[in-house]
C-alpha cells in the first residue's frame, strides 16, 4: 500500500504545475459541438445547449444553460436568428463579456455559407421567416466544409499554445470529409430530383445539395401547425404530382405525416435532422450516411 501511495505522489509530480485547462466551449446546436470536437479534440469541454429532439427555434433559457453560458470561453451557434427566441437571453443573464457577439469568443456559423431563402419582404403574417434566410445550413455537407477551417482559426486565436494542433486537426478533418463527400454524392445520385413533401422548411440545404424537389409543407406557413384543411389541399397536389417520401425532423409531431402517408402514398421518413438524431448519426460523418440510406428506402 505504501508502495502504491509513493507511486500515485511521484506520478503527481511528474505533471506540469500550470497545465492548461481545456477550452470551455458553449455549442448552440448538436451539429457544431461535434464540429468543434472534431477540430478541439481535448482541447475543448464542449457543452450543446439543444439536443436532436428538441426544435432549435424553441428553447428554454434554464439555470444550467446560464451557468454554461457564464463560464464559456466561446460561443458556437448557427445565428442567421434560429436562436433569436432564447439566446439574447442567455447571454444577458450569463454576463460574460467575452462572448457577446462582435468578440473573439462569439461565433456563428452563418456568416461563413451563401444563405438560401432569403426573403424578399419582411412579413410576420408569412409565419416564421428568417430575415437572412433558411438557417438549417447544417444539412448541406459542403457548409460544414465552409465552416470548419473558419472554426478551427477562431480555435487557434483563442487558444494559441494549441494553434498548430487545431490546423493539423482541420487538415485530417478535411481528408476525412472530402472522402465522405465523394461517397454521398455518388449514393445520392439516384435521388436527385426525387419529389418530396416535408413538415417544415427545415431541409432547403439538403434539397439543394441532393437536388431533391420539394413539392408541398404540411405547415401552411413556416411555424404554423398542419391545418385539415391545407392537408386535404397537399392530398389533392399530390394526386397529381405524387411524393415518394413525407420528411420530418425527429422533434416535429408525426400524426400528420401518418395521415398523408396513408391517404396519398408517400412513404413516412424521420431524417436525423442533426447530430444525435437517430442511432447512426453519433457524429457529423453519420448525420450524412444516416440521411442518405434513409432516402434511398423510399425510392421504389
Amino acid at each position: 500500500m505504501k508502495h502504491q501511495v509513493l507511486s500515485v505522489l511521484f506520478a503527481l509530480l511528474l505533471l506540469p504545475l500550470n497545465a492548461p485547462a481545456a477550452m470551455r466551449v458553449f455549442s448552440c446546436e448538436p451539429e457544431w459541438a461535434s464540429l468543434v470536437t472534431e477540430l478541439a479534440g481535448d482541447h475543448a469541454e464542449v457543452f450543446t445547449a439543444t439536443t436532436a429532439q428538441q426544435d432549435p427555434h424553441y428553447i428554454q433559457a434554464r439555470p444550467s444553460l446560464i451557468a454554461q453560458m457564464r463560464r464559456a470561453d466561446l460561443v458556437v451557434c448557427t445565428g442567421a436568428e434560429l436562436e433569436t427566441g432564447w439566446l439574447p437571453v442567455l447571454m444577458a443573464r450569463g454576463g460574460n463579456p467575452g462572448v457577446k457577439p462582435g468578440t473573439d469568443g462569439y461565433f456563428e456559423a452563418a456568416n461563413f455559407v451563401p444563405m438560401l431563402g432569403v426573403p424578399q419582404r419582411l412579413d410576420r403574417a408569412e409565419g416564421d421567416i428568417h430575415a437572412r434566410g433558411n438557417p438549417h445550413i447544417q444539412l448541406d455537407p459542403h457548409n460544414i466544409e465552409r465552416i470548419a477551417p473558419a472554426l478551427a482559426e477562431r480555435l487557434a486565436k483563442l487558444d494559441p499554445g494549441n494553434a498548430a494542433d487545431y490546423r493539423q486537426r482541420l487538415e485530417d478533418f478535411n481528408q476525412r470529409w472530402q472522402s465522405a463527400l465523394q461517397r454521398w454524392d455518388t449514393l445520392a445520385e439516384p435521388l436527385r430530383r426525387m419529389p418530396i413533401v416535408v413538415h417544415h422548411d427545415s431541409w432547403t440545404y439538403l434539397n439543394h445539395w441532393l437536388g431533391l424537389n420539394q413539392i408541398g409543407t404540411l405547415e401552411p406557413k413556416p411555424g404554423v401547425p398542419p391545418s385539415s384543411s391545407h392537408l386535404a389541399e397537399l392530398r389533392e397536389t399530390l394526386k397529381i404530382t405524387p411524393a415518394r417520401a413525407v420528411i420530418r425532423a425527429p422533434f416535429e409531431e408525426a400524426r400528420a405525416s401518418e395521415w398523408l402517408s396513408k391517404q396519398a402514398g408517400p412513404v413516412m421518413l424521420e431524417l436525423p435532422y442533426t447530430v444525435g438524431g437517430n442511432a447512426q448519426a453519433t457524429d457529423l460523418f453519420g448525420l450524412f450516411d444516416s440521411s442518405i440510406a434513409l432516402l434511398q428506402e423510399a425510392q421504389p
